[in-house]
């Protein structure tokens, strides 16, 4: 039996809102309604010119990439998809719902599984990401946050990779209480040999899986398994930070910045329900319907199917429509989505 629980009564508010009936002080992903930003002018930005030089030879090359694509095996393209779905997969179910959120809990072989996904996502180790994530819902849209899409979509998307993290998102991000992913040996474990798992799962894996099994150039499967996926599924991620919290409806919450936008919610698998999100952060489906349009969804409902997962944080259709009818835009009328 797949078990669920349904959110059924809450204790702290947030936002003039219900959040889960758990102190929010023990919570680093609800919004942390005392923090002002410090007064004055702010911080000079620094640039970061690896990380530009970087970026830009990675987007040529995706490019590039593009323009191998039609001379590619059917195989080839079949792997690329592969891939994608694979290291998505470790950024979407594990690093974010897991990991960040804790809405449900993995079996040490779907952790194992999902933290060598993520190293193949090449978005900085589970630990840095999950802090990271943490710190943007607590302190959405201000200083503190590492992608403050106030500052629009350029930065929101990319460029808070490419510059020093403002002071207060590092300030924030040491006081976070981190002990979970601590005690948690398969993410101190990939946060140990980061680097290595990234080379073999990110690059090498699936480079010569191509050339080894139907005889594809390994110029090739570097440049369209290897880079092009790699740089489809950054910017499928990155989308959620910038085109998310710009534009779609907000039939939660009318107080916050994050929509719900279907083109995110394709291109990320199930991650473009953001309005929600941030309403509800620990719901396991980050939606309120479930496995529709949510690829994310379906796989944690078939992980705790084969028994792999459980424990799935679900928010009750009651306080959804409560919530949406207080505080949302009204556009949840149509409860289809």
């Amino acid at each position: 039996t797949v078990k669920c629980i349904f959110t059924s009564s809450f204790k702290q508010q947030h936002r003039n809102g219900d959040v889960l009936a758990e102190s929010a002080t023990k919570r680093d992903d609800v919004f942390d309604e005392t923090y002002r930003e410090k007064e004055g002018p702010k911080p000079s930005m620094r640039i970061v010119w690896k990380n530009i030089i970087l970026m830009t030879l990675l987007h040529i090359g995706a490019v590039y990439g593009i323009s191998l694509v039609p001379s590619a095996h059917v195989l080839t393209w079949a792997w690329s998809v592969f891939c994608f779905l694979t290291s998505a997969l470790g950024v979407t179910a594990g690093a974010h719902r897991l990991w960040s959120h804790r809405s449900y809990k993995a079996s040490l072989p779907l952790r194992i599984f999902l933290a060598t996904a993520n190293s193949m996502a090449f978005q900085n180790d589970i630990f840095e990401w999950a802090r990271d994530h943490r710190v943007h819902h607590k302190f959405s849209e201000t200083d503190a946050d590492p992608h403050n899409a106030v500052r629009g979509f350029f930065f929101a998307h990319i460029g808070w990779l490419l510059v020093r993290k403002h002071p207060d998102v590092i300030e924030k991000g040491k006081k976070l209480e981190l002990s979970d992913l601590k005690a948690d040996k398969v993410v101190m474990f990939q946060r140990k040999y980061y680097k290595m798992s990234v080379v073999l799962m990110c690059f090498s894996i699936p480079m010569f899986v191509p050339w080894c099994l139907w005889g594809e150039s390994l110029w090739l499967g570097y440049f369209v398994p290897g880079l092009l996926r790699y740089t489809l599924v950054l910017n499928a991620t990155w989308l959620v930070n910038s085109a998310a919290h710009m534009w779609g409806n907000r039939p939660y919450d009318t107080n916050i910045n994050p929509r719900e936008n279907k083109f995110v919610t394709l291109s990320a698998i199930g991650e473009g329900f953001h309005n929600y999100h941030h309403t509800f952060p620990y719901d396991y489906a980050s939606s309120e319907f479930g496995c529709k349009l949510n690829l994310t969804t379906c796989f944690i409902d078939l992980m705790c199917f084969l028994g792999l997962a459980k424990d799935r944080k679900r928010v009750s259709p009651e306080i959804v429509l409560s919530r949406a009818q207080r505080t949302g835009d009204g556009s949840n009328r149509n409860r289809s989505g």
